[in-house]
């Protein structure tokens, strides 16, 4: 991963971290539950942000080295775990 978006990344896994812990702490306080549920949404979303990120950072950096280098084998790899992985995202 490219120094820039690591950075990023772990900036965003840090927030998530911190909303988790307010999340166990609605849920220790009794908060109404359908402030628990909004603020899980929020989790889910912050998470697909960082996931999207670092999703971008691999397209751009290591599916980009495998298309110019010219290897068909490891393009093929590549776009095939690129593949994988999005399918998987979705579920």
């Amino acid at each position: 991963m490219r120094d820039l978006a690591k950075t990023s990344v772990l900036k965003r896994l840090q927030r998530i971290e911190g909303q988790v812990r307010g999340l166990s702490r609605m849920v220790g306080d009794d908060r109404y539950c359908i402030d628990i549920i909004t603020q899980l949404s929020a989790v889910r979303a912050a998470l697909r942000r960082a996931e999207e990120e670092i999703l971008a950072d691999h397209a751009a950096h290591c599916v980009e080295h495998a298309i110019a280098s010219g290897n068909k084998t490891e393009q093929r790899r590549k776009v095939a775990e690129l593949i994988d992985v999005i399918s998987r995202s979705d579920r």
